[in-house]
């Protein structure tokens, strides 16, 4: 439960002093203390899991009664299996090379000075996220994998099942003897906790805001600290005129299907018009006996009586649930078109067997993540080797696509002489 007359402005400003703090020690803590931390996190996360699945119980419960939608409360819900990824992700990120202090780059100048730029973490990170609690282990793993010290605001729904993991978290570090703030949790579901630390310009680094597009804007427009934009997964999927039938169907129906919470789940549909009343019509079809409401144009109206008219609404829209909309294009350059109109930049796709196509289509569109012949299901960081992911990033500066621990470090020189002076 929330503690009583809490003084939300006090406990944030003395969250950031502390995370601060925790934040210097680990800048510099061995890759060794590091990896034990996330293998503790790991196997606790694994002993308590009754416990997470209990809390999560409740939080069901009240997500239920609050009438979330179905998309939602696919986010919210763990299971076993889900539990078991968690820990994986937290082993997978403690497998991998220790980021800090890695050299980027050297040299020698010919004054004799030698150069070094060497990566350095962040420092201290405010992660804002919505119902995922998974997201609570996989961003407190990251940040402390990369040397930086974590703020973790999770959504309201998941109160409860995040409490329990953030204590995970936190046992990994003191069995690691690693100080405990290092990864910390709002107390609180009180939205003004968000507000505050949007405003803790003297102890956060850079924000991450991980939700849908009211979330990140509302980040993006209070913010007073640097943000990684995580924005809406609006994801295409172009089936050009040389697509393979079988390698379209299957990626066309995962993309759409197999989970259609996540950002990385298909949204819009476009066809190339010399294959429209073949594959285009079974691609349709496929996904109409799939249960999913297709809103299409006029021409993929035509293909099936089940596909609902699309309105202007349905272009640029992230359903989150088992719709999706789909329309007729000339070629691949109209496909760009609309993708640069209504795409997010986050994930967009092409089923081609044409070299020359795959390789316009790459070079015309600027979207974080591109994939050819591949579901967008895999846009994500643990799919892409990094374990996991604190978000995909679809801005412009420092880190773009799956943000793991190396993006969440920037880095340093080192230069070092022999008395030497400038002349």
């Amino acid at each position: 439960m929330d503690a009583p007359q809490l003084d939300i402005a006090a406990t944030m400003r003395e969250i950031g002093r502390r995370a601060k703090e925790a934040a210097s020690v680990l800048a510099s803590a061995s890759a060794e203390r590091k990896h034990a931390a996330l293998i503790g996190a790991a196997d606790a996360i694994l002993r308590r899991s009754d416990e997470i699945l209990a809390e999560n119980a409740h939080d069901m419960a009240d997500a239920e009664e609050k009438g979330l939608s179905g998309a939602m409360l696919d986010r919210l819900m763990l299971d076993d299996d889900r539990i078991r990824a968690m820990a994986n992700g937290l082993r997978a990120v403690a497998e991998q090379k220790d980021p800090v202090g890695e050299t980027i780059d050297q040299w020698t100048q010919p004054s004799g000075l030698r150069i070094r730029r060497v990566r350095t973490p962040l420092g201290v990170i405010g992660v804002i996220f919505e119902s995922r609690p998974n997201v609570t282990a996989d961003a407190g793993g990251l940040c402390l994998k990369s040397g930086n010290a974590a703020i973790l605001r999770g959504g309201s729904e998941s109160f409860r099942t995040s409490g329990v993991i953030h204590e995970c978290l936190v046992e990994g570090l003191r069995l690691a003897g690693l100080p405990e703030d290092a990864i910390q949790r709002v107390p609180t579901r009180d939205r003004e906790a968000v507000a505050e630390m949007l405003r803790l310009t003297e102890y956060v680094d850079v924000i991450v805001p991980r939700g849908g597009k009211g979330l990140v804007g509302l980040v993006q427009q209070e913010a007073r600290v640097p943000v990684f934009a995580h924005l809406e997964g609006i994801c295409h999927i172009f089936v050009d005129r040389s697509a393979d039938h079988d390698k379209a169907r299957a990626v066309v129906l995962n993309a759409k299907t197999r989970r259609t919470g996540i950002c990385g789940a298909a949204e819009c549909l476009l066809i190339h018009r010399a294959v429209a009343h073949d594959l285009g019509t079974i691609l349709v079809k496929d996904l109409l006996n799939a249960n999913v409401t297709v809103h299409g144009d006029a021409e993929v109206q035509a293909m099936d009586a089940r596909v609902t008219p699309a309105a202007d609404e349905d272009w640029g829209r992230e359903y989150l649930s088992m719709d999706i909309a789909a329309k007729v294009v000339e070629d691949v350059d109209e496909a760009i078109a609309h993708i640069r109109r209504f795409g997010s930049q986050h994930t967009d796709a092409i089923v081609t067997e044409s070299d020359k196509v795959a390789e316009h289509f790459f070079a015309r569109l600027d979207s974080a993540i591109l994939m050819r012949n591949a579901s967008t299901q895999f846009a994500d960081g643990g799919e892409f080797g990094m374990g996991a992911e604190i978000g995909i990033a679809t801005g412009k500066m420092h880190a773009r696509g799956p943000v793991g621990a190396v993006q969440l470090t920037s880095f340093k020189y080192i230069v070092e002489g022999d008395g030497t002076v400038r002349p």
